[in-house]
């Protein structure tokens, strides 16, 4: 009985939280960033410190990132637009020869494909 109980206090909160977070008017995606290396993580992360992007994360090994944003502050394109301007392509966006001539070597992914 007590299992059966905590079962639905679990549920519940977890209810509460999704309620939560739809009513913050906050959104997450998922999508694919190419980069190599713990250099790329923080540059790519570092690009999303905008108006509107409340979280992300990029797995170096995935190659996938998560961003929680607010649709309200900004579009799920011009986050794209922000990573791809400091020389990653992802999805929607391809990075400029430009803005990808300037990544460190070893981060040159169209270069060094895995």
């Amino acid at each position: 009985m007590k299992s059966i109980k905590y079962i639905f206090a679990l549920v519940a909160i977890a209810i509460a939280s999704f309620g939560y977070a739809q009513s913050s008017g906050t959104k997450t995606i998922t999508f694919k960033v190419d980069g190599n290396c713990d250099m790329c993580k923080d540059r790519i992360e570092n690009a999303l410190s905008i108006k509107g992007v409340k979280s992300s994360t990029w797995n170096v090994k995935t190659k996938m990132i998560e961003v929680v944003y607010r649709p309200s502050k900004i579009t799920e394109m011009q986050i794209h637009q922000a990573i791809a301007k400091v020389g990653h392509d992802t999805d929607k966006v391809k990075a400029t020869k430009e803005d990808y001539k300037g990544l460190h070597g070893c981060c040159k992914y169209r270069d060094n494909p895995e």
